[in-house]
């Protein structure tokens, strides 16, 4: 997995703002085989592993 984030820039702006006001929080990645994974943190901060089309 890379150790860089994923994210375009609207949405490093959303969970910028997702941590000031408790919301959730995504994360992308991508594996060395080039699949991406999400990483969702609620707002409850449980964590959910997905594959893009999963979600």
């Amino acid at each position: 997995m890379s150790t860089a984030s994923d994210l375009s820039d609207e949405d490093r702006k959303e969970n910028d703002y997702s941590v000031e006001h408790g919301f959730r929080l995504l994360s992308a990645y991508r594996t060395h085989a080039g699949d991406k994974l999400w990483i969702i943190t609620e707002s409850d901060r449980s964590v959910t592993l997905l594959l893009p089309e999963e979600y």
